[in-house]
């Protein structure tokens, strides 16, 4: 009986981290998202790894300082983002995101919208969850 209950117990606490780790990493989402839209260059620092790769439907790929310039010079302006159909696979130190993002977009004064599947690599660092790629494919 003793067994049956530390094991049940063992289940309950990974499953119950599992949870946890997948809250923290839709929190880092949800905070991306948020600076996409009304950037902070002190905050997209602290979120985003020195490494980062992130790829736009084009074809073109922006290192996290060109990532950066383009929300905080207004050359990509993102009006409003909303993500749906996500799922979270958190593997150890790394989590795999995959959304759909529907944004309303102003670049160089033009408005716009764009609806592009994306993913989102993220690695588990010492202050929290931070970007480590993204890739957008545009929805057929």
């Amino acid at each position: 009986m003793i067994k049956k209950f530390l094991i049940l117990a063992s289940f309950l606490m990974i499953a119950n981290c599992s949870f946890a780790q997948k809250a923290e990493v839709e929190n880092a989402v949800n905070q991306l998202a948020k600076l996409m839209v009304s950037p902070d260059s002190l905050a997209l620092d602290k979120l985003i790894l020195n490494d980062l790769s992130y790829g736009h439907s084009s074809g073109k790929v922006q290192t996290k300082q060109e990532f950066m310039h383009s929300l905080l010079s207004s050359e990509s302006d993102f009006v409003d983002i909303n993500l749906t159909d996500q799922t979270v696979i958190v593997q150890n130190k790394t989590a795999l995101v995959r959304h759909i993002l529907n944004a309303k977009t102003n670049d160089k004064n033009v408005p716009g919208n764009v609806k592009l599947h994306i993913l989102l690599i993220w690695s588990k660092e010492k202050g929290g969850w931070k970007l480590l790629g993204r890739q957008a494919v545009k929805v057929n």
